[in-house]
């Protein structure tokens, strides 16, 4: 079988040109990115490379708008929760919330570069709302023309800035990387006549792509003519992992042009529908009752299946979009371009339905990237349609798409401003070569459309899966053109696509399988990550696990653990960065490292670990091999982590210190929990703890086996000696605390006998006995006869422990837990990747 080209066939660059940062693609995302990088750093170069002119792409033909929570009634948690629910339980919470949350001000800035959005009457920004939205948090301009707007406003800033250069008909070929693999530039095919034209090379810091999106892998697509994917598979190519491309999108309403109708298609914007529209059968008969409780409002992958579900039944080709009570007033002002593309095709929406059905529209899944757009590959960066930020899940919310792009792209500026990376020189390479005989194009639409499209199946997947194979032999020599690397792009895209899609049993979102039509939390609550390499497309299956909920489970506050972990980096790097890493190790070397238990002990703090491992300036993978409370052994190995050697020793000390310290805390919990097993005592905690590691020591005692006492002196009231003395009592000073407090536990501090029943007389909730002896315990506890619970405090050891629980006390509690237990030793070694 002739394998996949790694890199395509072209000419030597015959120019060069260089910059700080190249820029691959015009629409938002990649304007976005340029404008914000000289913003930020005035002494910038930039370079926008496009495949047509500055105004065309994906952006432009956006018809909705860009939600975004504007609305004093809206917030960014509702937000958040609309997307999620959209994403089929894919999408990464913490890259959904800095979408919502950033993305107000983003918008901000965007209307500050020139983009002028609907407003009402009294000035202010129209709202309107699409399928999946529970709220009006949708601005749009020119009622159905937002991107278009987008891209004028974008695109005349970018030409009035004259650090920015745009070189326009260029398509990006190859990524150049230097000896130690970090991206140094780009190779680029420019199409005309002049100082640029032929293939060249770019030579920059750091590569963005934000090409688009892939639509036109299908033969019919809302996606122009220029989306070939060529980001993915350059992508795929220069090694970078590209995750969830199964999960492409068919938007449910598009504009039905007859039976065999290919290309581009029309879009009828989900906003009709926000606005009032419905979706009919060729009875006039609504069919989306019942099947969400938005109707015709709910998600895209719910309304396109319903579509498919009931042409089905019906025996049709499409379905209808009536419209008809909007009346052609409101048609021309809200809706001017979808209703004038309707009347050049005959169709008028004021008097009859609008024939649609779904077509590809919107690929979720693309090159993986972190919170800051940086790829797998070291100086790549991604964003729009042609990354995986983790924001869509399994199926994009909405309007979301142009948001992500202005986030992301900023993000990403951010970035290269603080990191200001300079340029490597390209490294030989010898990756084996190839081209598509571009004829194949067609053909291979065709199969995609007939069976990878809304439907899929097994048998269907394999089908086209054989088609895609023979469609790489070619019986004569193709020559280096527009054509054939576009067509090499679309067969790389569409052949991962068909794998993933392939091994992904079940339905969800976007992705629906017809033999696995049950969503399957249990096993393919997952992602599936593709890399190219010499045996091919090489798929990992990787357990989606949110750091943030796991945090949560844990009674931890998500913010204030990433908040510790990035003040004990500071502590490290102080802005700078590891110098002894950056002397010693080559910038693109990977390595595997194991977290490996050197004494036996009972581990706590792995999610903890991981984020400090998250925080690496490059793509971290990391796999567990236990869980917190499990009792390990020496040279058990409790994680594994891949990253570059750079990163994963820079983390190192930081992700230890935090593990060490809380697994210590749990083994020592864990001995004393052992020491009274049987008795019905429990072993609890004090607050003696280390300043701002209070919630991550409790939670280790519980992952010991322990339990929490107060967690400060806000949630509970603990009435000791001082306090007596000071309210003339303790009647006294139990009834102050009662009467400030009503609803708070009370724990009064006894040290004498006589003192119990003065305090059961008061109702004290606990009695904290301290420095009793065992004998006096046992006595205690008769006395109170379950009136109240005890617990047991001062001059406990181990070797007294069991009898002190056998007395009948409730708690013993142990201030030594968090105050002073030895870390458990940990280490990280390195191995190769």
């Amino acid at each position: 079988m002739v394998a996949l080209a790694r890199r395509l066939t072209a000419p030597a660059p015959g120019w060069t040109v260089e910059a700080d940062a190249v820029v691959i693609g015009s629409g938002i995302a990649g304007l976005t990115v340029a404008l914000r990088h000289v913003e930020l750093d005035p002494r910038a170069r930039v370079l926008v490379v496009t495949k047509d002119v500055l105004s065309a792409g994906s952006t432009r033909w956006a018809q909705g708008g860009i939600a975004a929570v504007l609305d004093p009634e809206d917030t960014p948690d509702e937000h958040l929760r609309d997307t999620l629910v959209a994403g089929v339980g894919l999408c990464d919470e913490e890259a959904v919330r800095v979408l919502v949350t950033e993305g107000p001000d983003a918008l901000k800035r965007l209307m500050s570069h020139g983009a002028e959005f609907d407003r009402d009457v009294d000035g202010e920004l129209q709202l309107t709302r699409e399928g999946g939205h529970h709220r009006n948090r949708i601005v749009h301009a020119g009622g159905d023309a937002t991107g278009a707007e987008v891209q004028r406003a974008l695109a005349e800033a970018v030409l009035a800035e004259p650090r920015i250069e745009v070189i326009e008909h260029a398509l990006a070929l190859d990524l150049l990387r230097d000896a130690e693999g970090r991206a140094c530039g780009v190779t680029l095919h420019v199409m005309g006549e002049g100082a640029r034209d032929g293939v060249g090379a770019v030579r920059a810091g750091a590569v963005v792509l934000a090409s688009g999106g892939m639509g036109q892998v299908y033969a019919a697509t809302t996606n122009p003519v220029v989306s070939t994917g060529d980001g993915v598979a350059l992508a795929l190519r220069a090694g970078a992992v590209v995750r969830d491309i199964e999960f492409v999108q068919f938007h449910p309403t598009v504009l039905w042009l007859g039976e065999g109708s290919t290309g581009q298609q029309p879009l009828v914007s989900e906003a009709v529908r926000g606005e009032g529209a419905v979706l009919i059968d060729a009875n006039g008969e609504r069919f989306m009752r019942g099947v969400h409780e938005l109707a015709d409002l709910a998600p895209r992958d719910v309304v396109a299946k319903a579509i498919m579900r009931q042409m089905a039944r019906t025996g049709a080709d499409h379905v209808y979009l009536d419209a008809t009570h909007f009346g052609e007033e409101k048609w021309r002002s809200r809706f001017p371009t979808i209703f004038a593309v309707c009347r050049e095709h005959g169709i008028d929406p004021v008097t009859e339905p609008i024939p649609v059905a779904p077509a590809a529209h919107y690929a979720s899944g693309g090159v993986r990237t972190d919170l800051y757009g940086r790829t797998s590959v070291p100086g790549l960066y991604a964003c729009g349609e042609v990354a995986c930020t983790g924001v869509h899940g399994a199926n994009r919310l909405a309007s979301n798409s142009l948001l992500e792009g202005l986030v992301y792209g900023e993000r990403i500026a951010a970035d290269l401003v603080a990191e200001r990376p300079a340029p490597g020189e390209p490294a030989p390479d010898d990756r084996p070569e190839g081209l598509i005989d571009p004829r194949t194009r067609t053909r291979v639409q065709s199969h995609m459309s007939r069976g990878a499209g809304v439907l899929r199946s097994d048998r269907s997947l394999a089908e086209v899966a054989r088609a895609l194979s023979d469609a790489r032999w070619t019986p004569v020599a193709v020559e280096p053109c527009t054509e054939s690397w576009e067509a090499t792009n679309l067969l790389t895209v569409a052949s991962a696509l068909v794998a993933a899609a392939a091994v992904r049993e079940e339905t969800r979102g976007s992705h629906w399988r017809e033999d696995h039509p049950d969503r399957d939390d249990a096993h393919w609550r997952a992602h599936i990550d593709i890399a190219l390499t010499a045996e091919g497309l090489t798929l990992t299956y990787t357990p989606h696990e949110e750091l943030r909920t796991e945090l949560e489970k844990a009674g931890l506050d998500p913010d204030a653990v990433l908040g510790l972990v990035r003040t004990a980096l500071e502590e490290d790097l102080a802005g700078g960065q590891d110098v002894t890493s950056v002397a010693t190790i080559p910038a693109g070397q990977r390595s595997v490292a194991d977290v490996v238990a050197r004494k036996e002990g009972v581990v706590a703090g792995l999610a903890v670990a991981e984020t400090v491992f998250r925080q690496a300036a490059g793509l971290v993978e990391v796999e567990r091999h236990a869980s917190d409370g499990d009792r390990v052994r020496p040279g058990d190995v409790v994680m594994t982590v891949r990253g570059t050697t750079r990163d994963l020793l820079t983390m190192e000390r930081t992700a230890l210190n935090f593990l060490t310290h809380l697994s210590g805390i749990a083994t020592e919990t864990r001995r004393w929990v052992d020491a009274v097993e049987g008795t019905g005592a429990r072993i609890r905690d004090t607050r003696k703890t280390l300043a701002g590691l209070r919630a991550l020591q409790k939670y280790a005692v519980r992952a010991g086996g322990g339990v929490n006492h107060r967690m400060g002196l806000h949630d509970a009231a603990l009435i000791k000696d001082n306090h007596v003395v000071a309210a003339g009592g303790v009647a006294e000073a139990f009834r102050a605390v009662r009467q400030a407090f009503p609803g708070v536990l009370i724990e009064v501090e006894v040290d004498r006998i006589d003192q119990i029943e003065p305090v059961l007389d008061e109702g004290a909730d606990e009695i904290l006995l301290d420095n009793f002896t065992v004998d006096q315990l046992a006595e205690a506890v008769r006395l109170v006869a379950g009136r109240a619970r005890l617990e047991s405090s001062g001059g406990l050891t181990l070797d007294v422990a069991r009898a002190v629980a056998e007395t009948g006390v409730d708690y013993l509690a142990v201030g030594a837990l968090t105050h002073s237990a030895p870390a458990l030793d940990l280490g990280l070694d390195l191995r190769d990747a």
